[in-house]
């Protein structure tokens, strides 16, 4: 994956968890070149959207950063949580985080997020977080990985820094558009895979 490329001056100090058991937990923002990590706005729209408890969910966030999407799932009672990243500023600090907060089934991998997504056992996942840096242009590829990786009734999220970006990285053959919104400078999506049975053989889809 090419390293993260600064579209705009990196984050710095901190963001919070607005939800769940870990409500306000500090999570470090690391001057890492295009980390910027979900506003509190946008992530608290999402959850609604999820219905603010995830319990039993199993929860990937590919390219995790301050762990800000990750770490909301786990204090709203997801039971398994994927953390990955590559960045090692933002790898150390998000380990770091993890031990402090002491945060059973959430997982941190050093990897490439691609090759993760690429080697993660297919149907494993309920959600799957893509919010790559903006100019980095990896949401596409990123849900064309992520979609074995879903169960049938899966969800993922895509962010992207316009309407035009967003839509880019959205397959219509593949992805259906569940919910979207945008706030400021974010624009975000929570998908559905389309169901290729229904696709083939003319029915509606809903």
């Amino acid at each position: 994956m090419p390293e993260r490329t600064p579209n705009r001056p990196a984050a710095r100090g901190d963001v919070r968890i607005i939800g769940g058991r870990l409500r306000r937990s500090r999570l470090p923002v690391v001057p890492a070149p295009g980390l910027r990590p979900t506003p509190d706005r946008v992530r608290e729209t999402v959850f609604n959207w999820l219905g603010q408890e995830l319990p039993g969910w199993s929860c990937l966030d590919l390219f995790a950063g301050s762990g800000a999407l990750g770490l909301e799932a786990a204090s709203r009672g997801a039971t398994r949580v994927d953390l990955v990243e590559c960045d090692p500023t933002a790898l150390r600090a998000l380990r770091q985080t993890c031990a402090r907060l002491g945060v059973d089934g959430v997982r941190v991998h050093a990897r490439d997020a691609l090759q993760f997504a690429a080697q993660a056992a297919p149907g494993s996942y309920d959600l799957v977080f893509i919010d790559p840096p903006y100019a980095s242009a990896l949401q596409r590829e990123a849900l064309h990985r992520a979609a074995p990786l879903l169960a049938a009734d899966g969800l993922a999220y895509v962010e992207a820094a316009d309407a035009a970006q967003l839509a880019q990285s959205i397959d219509p053959t593949q992805w259906l558009v569940w919910r979207s919104g945008h706030a400021g400078g974010v624009h975000y999506a929570l998908l559905r895979k389309v169901d290729l049975r229904v696709a083939q053989d003319g029915s509606t889809r809903c």
